[in-house]
């Protein structure tokens, strides 16, 4: 069983058909009040463990999500879920919680402001893998979280001996150079975009090779170039696949996060495991969304054998 933690989130996302940087008065900062009018809002269900478990349904498998959820409002997210495939039956309700909330306005430049409520997501420190019959689990995924309940997660993969995926992301920031540490020497795979990757270099001190001392691969995605994936002294490039239409890129990480998870379950090569990343990925930005988009298993290697020039077999 792939068991994926991380946050369940509702996200509001308001376009700005404009430039932020035309409406601040930079010597004006210390007293900033601007409100900006939206062209466009979009709600959506998203959240670091919900997108990677729909993408990971999408690519055939059934994984359980182990998280926490507000007893107010997840109701219709469940719903989608556990058509989608996903196992919820290790997602904890809080009674009189809201599920956690992103709000954001984004810019023509895809500049972001943002504000996050956690919600539920605070209790999910109370949460224990312990709880799961290990015979079952073949594979942690540890996703952007509450900090505490990330490094609880870590502790106990270590002490059980679960083999995980550590992706710290956006919660870098709150946790310490010795928690990442921890975390990371000893994870299977450590994930992260450019930025996040070097952040958590600059903050430990450590170098990649130093990282895979302990830890067989490290990945660092790139956008619109791809992503490169370490492991010893080996480094592949994965190209990005072309999108059809850019229209969204939230949710592209996670989906990339599915494919990765796909691949290490089968054992795969690690190069076929980020070409399947990478065309996972594209998936979600050619949508509004990131649990929007859809295909068949067949859809799927037909067009990574356009991509790729290769025949896939999944």
């Amino acid at each position: 069983m792939i068991v994926v933690t991380g946050s369940l989130a509702y996200d509001h996302i308001l376009n700005f058909p404009g430039r932020f940087k035309e409406h601040i008065i930079p010597e004006k900062i210390h007293v900033i009040s601007l409100s900006f009018l939206a062209s466009e809002m979009r709600k959506q269900q998203g959240g670091t463990a919900g997108n990677i478990a729909y993408s990971l349904c999408l690519l055939g498998e059934s994984p359980a999500l182990f998280c926490t959820a507000g007893g107010k409002d997840f109701s219709g997210y469940g719903e989608k879920l556990a058509d989608a495939g996903v196992d919820l039956n290790w997602v904890k309700l809080i009674p009189d919680s809201y599920t956690a909330t992103f709000f954001g306005i984004i810019d023509q430049d895809d500049n972001q402001i943002g504000g996050f409520y956690p919600g539920a997501m605070e209790d999910s420190v109370n949460l224990s893998l312990r709880d799961i019959p290990s015979e079952v689990v073949d594979l942690v995924i540890i996703a952007p979280n509450e900090p505490t309940a990330m490094i609880n997660f870590a502790r106990e993969c270590r002490a059980i001996g679960y083999s995980y995926v550590f992706d710290p992301g956006q919660q870098i920031p709150r946790l310490s150079a010795e928690e990442l540490i921890f975390a990371v020497e000893g994870a299977r795979v450590f994930i992260g975009n450019d930025y996040e990757i070097d952040l958590v270099l600059q903050k430990t001190g450590k170098s990649i090779p130093d990282i895979l001392n302990s830890c067989d691969l490290v990945i660092r995605t790139l956008g619109r170039r791809g992503s490169e994936i370490f492991e010893g002294d080996r480094e592949w490039q994965i190209p990005a696949v072309k999108a059809g239409e850019v229209v969204d890129p939230t949710g592209a990480g996670d989906a990339y996060r599915a494919g990765i998870i796909k691949g290490l379950i089968y054992q795969w090569p690690v190069e076929k495991m980020g070409k399947v990343a990478s065309l996972s990925a594209v998936y979600a930005v050619e949508q509004y969304g990131a649990q929007v988009q859809s295909y068949t298993l067949d859809e799927f290697c037909e067009r990574y054998k356009k991509a790729f020039g290769e025949v896939l077999e999944i």
